[in-house]
């Protein structure tokens, strides 16, 4: 017999020795990882600190040329006190650049008493504060390095023949805001004067010893994410007569002025349909109540914007402010605002405004209801407009959908064509006469009963509904008691539909025009109807000629109805709810007309 020998062995530890081959260079792979970020970062850490090193060399040597100026020398280019020395210089050490910047002010010491206190310090520059800041904008994880120097004259000082320029900076809330930009300019001296600073911690700036002037010191306050102020040239184009007119200095005086800016705001628009469905490019316009200027009035903010394709604008940069809205296109007039209009914008707010737009119609008036304490809108407020005997009424913070026509015929599943429906059992005539449903007469009789079914009514989003109304309100009484009924069928989806009556069951039926929508439908987004239409006399028919119902939703603008399609001439308007006292008024309409009406009510 052969025998063979086993060698697997071999095998095994050659394959094991090919793994530990594998481990050892994924270790050695890691330390020298590891080593190297270990290396890199002592690196990063040497190079800071001797860019630190470089930066004090350079600041020291700065404020040592400041030193040995002549004190009426040390002054920055273009600065109050003016010099010598420029503003802003760029710096070189050790292979690395930095951005010196040096400011220089005046200091009022209490020795001899200080301006404006007791005793007044008529001469109040007695002191220079010297400060270099140093920026190397190249050098990882440096920060910046501020340096600063006080310094005296050798003799007394003389009488002043300049005065003094005091700027706060203040928030909304009358609050200092430190830290504020501070420009301030002055082309009328002899010396130009251009000087950029900021506030201090108690939101002021003192300019000590500034030339004097009348009107020629132009001022500016502005600060990152912080709305802008500034002052303006009387002889400017369109503020000939400014609020805030360029700084007068006169000879050992203060002149203190305020500015107050705050977070901006954001404001989010949208201009959609009283069912939510996004209105593209419509027009608006927002004009803030700030003004920089009067006789003619001159506005702060008074821009025009429009939304894009999707019926979206979004606005940055917004100063706190109440700001008027209009908006229009050109097949769209506004139907209401949210909130209403003017808007009232906070600082750092981010707002959410829509515009409520429906299909010109004109002339159309818009009556908008506030509460005259608050100024809000109200909802549920009844609006009745008449004229030679004809009355309208609305409700304000309801939407209205309606249809009046079925002779479009069956088969639509979605409310898109005003004339179709979705089924009709064969029994509802909707096309011999137009706009009315009515039984089918075959050979001059009518069937005992007939059905229809409503497309699908989409409020654009989840809704309350409140009322179901129809007209004619009156049948032949020859068909019957009840011979007009209807069902509501509710949901935030369209696969089925479950038709209820006033008591919410399924037993029970809308019998009344203006019939409260049972409470169960609330909180849903879609609704159809089913019409019944049945009579007692093979002769007569019940007929329906409008449908509709009234709801809330997220784009239905409350305390604000929209009257459509009027005459001309003069409307008597009568408004009321419970809790207020009932406000008459007139308003008149003319030819090709939109307007608003506004409605104050004292409850």
């Amino acid at each position: 017999m052969k025998l063979f020998r086993f060698s697997g062995r071999r095998n095994f530890l050659g394959g094991l020795s090919y793994i530990e081959t594998v481990i050892g260079v994924g270790i050695f792979a890691f330390v020298a990882l590891t080593l190297y970020s270990t290396y890199e970062r002592v690196f990063v850490v040497a190079r800071t600190a001797q860019a630190r090193v470089n930066a004090v060399a350079l600041a020291n040597e700065q404020l040592e040329i400041a030193r040995n100026l002549p004190f009426s020398n040390v002054g920055t280019i273009g600065g109050i006190p003016a010099g010598v020395i420029p503003p802003v210089q760029t710096l070189v050490r050790g292979g690395m650049t930095f951005i010196a910047t040096t400011t220089v002010r005046n200091i009022d010491i209490p020795f001899d008493g200080t301006i404006g206190g007791s005793p007044n310090d008529l001469s109040p520059a007695d002191n220079k504060l010297v400060e270099i800041d140093l920026m190397c904008t190249t050098c990882k994880l440096f920060r910046p390095l501020i340096m600063r120097t006080n310094m005296g004259p050798k003799n007394l000082e003389g009488t002043s023949t300049n005065g003094s320029l005091f700027v706060q900076a203040l928030d909304a809330a009358g609050l200092p805001v430190p830290a504020a930009n501070v420009n301030i300019f002055n082309n009328s001296s002899t010396t130009l004067i251009n000087i950029d600073d900021v506030t201090s911690t108690s939101g002021m700036l003192q300019i000590i010893d500034a030339p004097p002037g009348n009107q020629v010191y132009q001022i500016t306050v502005s600060k990152s994410g912080y709305s802008t102020e500034r002052t303006y040239s009387p002889l400017g184009p369109t503020t000939t007569n400014p609020v805030k007119p360029h700084a007068t200095v006169a000879v050992q005086t203060v002149t203190q002025l305020s500015f107050t800016i705050d977070r901006v705001a954001t404001l989010n628009f949208s201009s959609v349909t009283p069912s939510c469905v996004a209105v593209p490019s419509v027009n608006f316009q927002l004009t803030g109540s700030k003004l920089i200027g009067t006789a003619p009035n001159v506005f702060k903010y008074n821009k025009l914007f429009a939304t894009d394709a999707s019926g979206l604008k979004v606005l940055n940069d917004i100063e706190w402010d109440s700001y008027a809205l209009v908006a229009s296109s050109t097949t769209y007039d506004l139907a209401g605002i949210v909130p209403l209009s003017p808007l009232t914008i906070a600082p750092g707010a981010n707002q959410n405004v829509q515009l409520i737009m429906k299909p010109k119609n004109r002339p159309s008036t818009l009556i908008t209801v506030k509460d005259g304490a608050t100024g809000l809108p109200i909802s549920g407020a009844t609006v009745e407009i008449e004229k030679g005997g004809i009355t309208t009424t609305q409700t304000t913070g309801r939407g209205f959908l309606s249809q009046t026509d079925w002779s479009g015929g069956a088969g639509q599943s979605t409310f898109t064509d005003v004339t179709r429906y979705a089924s009709n059992d064969g029994n509802v005539d909707t096309g011999g006469l137009p706009g009315e449903a009515r039984l089918l007469s075959i050979l001059n009789t009518y069937p005992p009963s007939g059905q229809l079914t409503s497309s699908t009514f989409d409020t654009g989003s989840v809704s309350n509904f409140y009322q179901l109304t129809y007209q004619p309100t009156n049948q032949p009484a020859q068909t019957g008691v009840n011979s007009v009924r209807f069902q509501l069928a509710t949901g935030n989806s369209t696969s089925s539909w479950t038709y209820l009556g006033p008591d919410g069951t399924a037993g029970t039926y809308y019998t009344s025009t203006g019939t409260d929508i049972a409470a169960i439908h609330n909180g849903n987004r879609y609704l159809r109807y089913n019409m019944l239409l049945s009579t007692a006399s093979s002769t007569l028919t019940p007929s329906v000629s409008d449908v509709g119902f009234t709801f809330t939703s997220s784009c239905v603008p409350p305390g604000q109805v929209l009257f459509e399609a009027l005459g001309t001439g003069t409307y008597n308007l009568t408004v009321w709810k419970s809790g207020y006292s009932t406000s008459t008024d007139t308003f008149t309409v003319s030819a090709g007309q939109w307007q608003e009406k506004i409605v104050t009510m004292t409850p």
